[in-house]
């Protein structure tokens, strides 16, 4: 597909496209609207306690690695379903994979939060 818009008319018909994404995830995505409201009390306390600027940007980057495997899980969620919604071994695994993706993001997530939080505060 070849790109019609240039320069910086491009660069706002990205952030629009981006901004629908967004839109759409949370509209359609409970996973996501949860992850957001567990997110919260996170983002507060990475700007609330008293961190340095790297662990401060460990525990933000933990929080917005969850956001992006859920982004990812979703979006193949959505090819898989948009190529058939019949139940497929190859569909499966592909959706499995992303449901791990998650699974993982939160892991490292855990385990950035305990590691800064427990060399500052125990």
């Amino acid at each position: 597909m070849k790109h019609e818009k240039k320069g910086a008319a491009r660069i706002l018909a990205a952030f629009a496209n981006s901004r629908d994404g967004i839109r759409a995830v949370i509209k359609s995505e409970e996973a996501f609207r949860q992850e957001l409201w567990l997110a919260l009390p996170f983002l507060i306390a990475a700007f609330a306690l008293d961190l340095a600027v790297a662990e401060r940007l460990f525990c933000l980057s933990a929080i917005f690695f969850i956001f992006f495997a859920e982004l990812s899980n979703t979006a193949i969620e959505f090819a898989i379903d948009r190529i058939s919604t019949e139940r497929h071994p190859l569909s499966k695994i592909a959706k499995d994979i992303g449901s791990a993706m998650v699974l993982l993001s939160f892991i490292y997530g855990a385990l950035v939060w305990a590691m800064v939080l427990g060399g500052k505060y125990l």
